[in-house]
């Protein structure tokens, strides 16, 4: 890509960096989609060495590239997406490609198509990671932040994905635990409504 290209390309996804997802951090502003993006791929840096049969560079580009539709439609909550939804953020995918010198499209669309698909072990690492990442960041956040719904929601959200591999049930276990201790701590405060969640 020649320096035009790549500068007009950087413009296209810098809504990343404004759009907002429906988490929030710890000093209280919700936080970006570049953001999720970043620690997803720290995180799946991190377990690097849990996944040595895995090409993990593949797996490293789908974390950094998995959410470039936002960049068009913002975000839109996993408890609210519809079908519908999906099929905007696969054409906002593919006008971003389109953007792109054919050279690094046809490095870039196949990597989308296979997270789509989610059949290979790269995608489904990408995905459990991506859940993971979100019900830690709900968690540090803290139960000031949820939504009634999500009291359940971070109980089950991702399970069935991240049983896909030992290393991301682990993972995903010790996070729903980390959700119980909150909502435990929150049935403590008085007037709490906790009582049918635990």
């Amino acid at each position: 890509m020649n320096p035009k290209e790549l500068i007009e390309f950087l413009r296209l996804i810098e809504p990343l960096k404004c759009n907002t997802r429906h988490n929030w951090t710890t000093s209280g502003r919700q936080e970006s989609v570049a953001e999720h993006t970043w620690r997803l791929a720290v995180l799946a840096m991190l377990m690097e060495p849990e996944f040595n049969d895995l090409d993990m560079n593949k797996v490293l580009r789908m974390c950094l590239i998995h959410d470039w539709g936002e960049a068009v439609t913002g975000d839109i909550p996993a408890f609210v997406k519809t079908g519908k939804d999906e099929e905007v953020e696969e054409e906002a995918i593919n006008f971003l490609l389109s953007k792109l010198p054919k050279s690094a499209s046809d490095r870039f669309a196949p990597l989308f198509e296979e997270m789509l698909l989610c059949q290979s072990k790269e995608a489904k690492l990408v995905k459990s990671l991506d859940k993971i990442e979100t019900v830690i960041q709900h968690n540090e956040a803290g139960t000031s932040t949820w939504l009634p719904l999500e009291y359940d929601l971070n109980l089950t959200y991702g399970n069935e994905i991240c049983d896909s591999f030992p290393e991301t049930k682990e993972l995903r276990d010790q996070v729903r635990e980390d959700s119980k201790k909150l909502m435990e701590e929150e049935k403590e405060k008085p007037g709490s409504p906790l009582d049918k969640h635990l």
